[in-house]
């Protein structure tokens, strides 16, 4: 028995608490770029087994990003989303409204990078202007937060052209083929991208203050979430996703960055273990201790993309209806 196995089964052997039966023995879930470690919560999650245990099984479906998840929902062939918040507010003004269900990150995670052959003359986001720049998918929240740098400068959307890389390896070899001036992703493309001397980091949303520098403020980033309706028919079947995503986070609390990296496809390492398990230590502050949503991020959120999204700027948003704790209130503890 290897030892990751070994720790899989030690942190299983907590009995879950009682919990009324989910309506729905299989969910279909989806996500922008699994590999990616702005979604590592669902990674762990799923790996240990915690969906399972807690009596749902879920079908994961990976799309190249968070807007493709989205329309996997709204599309019908997806019941929850592992995306951005964003999304909540951006589908409220757009009358499909959806509901985030737990945090899983409570600052994003993204950096925006420029490749060498542009860095030198790079002194702001001004300096965006006429570039092509790679984001995970357009429509994304990488690609929010590129539109969010432009509009302090006083850019317009389409003042430079946005190509969808996706995240991971795609992202790492669209730098390489030089088919981009600049970039918008996560770890643990950007470790090995920086490790590699190929970018240079102009703005850092993986610690607080690089967030607060870069939105203003606090801002949730991924999190699971679902239509009204969903939830309302399905109220069980939701709190065993949430319960699930909690000790998932809890998890990741407890345990070095060593052994969360010990649950995680190697696939998802790019080749070198060791940077991603550095990776994971400097992203362990980004992800939420217990699942729970702050006002002020989503204030935050809501100020961001009203300075570049036209339908949130022209809706009345309410704010309380993008995102609920109840489900994580009644999470069982974990110890």
């Amino acid at each position: 028995m290897s030892w990751a196995t070994l720790l899989l089964g030690l942190f299983l052997a907590t009995p879950a608490a009682a919990q009324e039966k989910p309506e729905l023995a299989k969910v279909r879930l989806a996500v922008g770029g699994q590999a990616a470690l702005y979604y590592l919560p669902l990674v762990v999650t799923q790996r240990l087994g915690l969906f399972r245990e807690a009596g749902v099984e879920v079908d994961i479906s990976d799309f190249a990003g968070g807007s493709r998840a989205l329309q996997a929902l709204v599309g019908g062939s997806a019941d929850v989303v592992t995306g951005a918040f964003d999304h909540t507010i951006q589908m409220q003004a757009k009358n499909q409204p959806v509901v985030a269900l737990v945090e899983l990150g409570q600052f994003p995670g993204f950096v925006l990078a420029l490749l060498n052959a542009k860095a030198a003359a790079y002194r702001s986001p001004a300096d965006l202007k006429g570039m092509k720049i790679g984001v995970t998918a357009p429509g994304s929240s990488t690609h929010f937060m590129a539109l969010q740098l432009m509009a302090k400068s006083g850019l317009k959307p389409d003042d430079a052209s946005f190509l969808g890389v996706g995240a991971t390896t795609t992202a790492v070899a669209a730098v390489k083929r030089g088919e981009i001036d600049a970039i918008v992703n996560t770890d643990p493309a950007v470790a090995l991208l920086q490790r590699e001397g190929l970018i240079k980091i102009v703005a850092d949303t993986r610690t607080r203050d690089g967030t607060r520098e870069v939105y203003g403020g606090i801002y949730p980033a991924a999190v699971m979430y679902a239509s009204p309706a969903f939830i309302d028919k399905n109220p069980h079947t939701v709190q065993a996703l949430v319960n699930a995503f909690v000790r998932g986070l809890a998890f990741m609390r407890s345990h070095s960055p060593e052994e969360v990296a010990a649950v995680v496809p190697e696939e998802y390492a790019l080749g070198d273990k060791p940077l991603y398990v550095q990776a994971i230590k400097n992203s362990l502050p980004m992800f939420s201790p217990d699942g729970r949503f702050a006002r002020e991020g989503a204030e935050t959120a809501y100020s961001v993309l009203k300075a570049f999204d036209p339908d949130v700027r022209n809706a009345k948003i309410d704010l309380a209806a993008t995102y609920t704790d109840r489900f994580v209130e009644k999470a069982p503890p974990v110890k």
